[in-house]
């Protein structure tokens, strides 16, 4: 039986935020359904903002995607002039990945540097040992 689960928050130009998923044994697996940006000041601020999700801390923050990375597993753009009507966003998420460890955000403004909101939801689901190991080795895998 599986459930969606959502969080949502405010990230600073340049951060990086966790999202704490990881249990003792790994039982538990996620999948992205959802994930959206907002600007903090929507009409008000230029802004030119990168949000991605990793299943691996970053070393560096910064705005440039590449889909062949395989600790991505998603990405939103939004960009904004100070008016309303020249806003455009993107969000692109990758749901076939199944996971059961910790995500990390990270968050790129090219324009100005301001912070953005993000929502994003999760569908939560049980794993059998079987699923289990699969989701926790990939992860290992990605680490080294």
């Amino acid at each position: 039986m599986s459930r969606i689960i959502s969080f949502r928050g405010k990230i600073a130009d340049l951060a990086q935020d966790t999202i704490v998923l990881h249990t003792n044994n790994g039982s538990i697996g996620y999948r992205v359904v959802n994930f959206k940006i907002m600007s903090s000041a929507p009409g008000v601020d230029l802004q030119e903002s990168v949000v991605k999700i990793f299943k691996i801390p970053q070393t560096a923050v910064d705005a440039l995607v590449d889909f062949s990375d395989n600790t991505l597993i998603a990405v939103a753009y939004l960009e904004t002039h100070g008016e309303p009507w020249y806003t455009d966003s993107d969000q692109i998420f990758f749901d076939n990945e199944i996971f059961n460890q910790d995500l990390y955000l990270t968050h790129k403004d090219v324009a100005v540097g301001t912070a953005i909101n993000y929502y994003l939801e999760l569908e939560q689901m049980p794993l059998d040992l079987n699923e289990n190991t699969v989701a926790t080795l990939k992860d290992i895998r990605n680490l080294a």
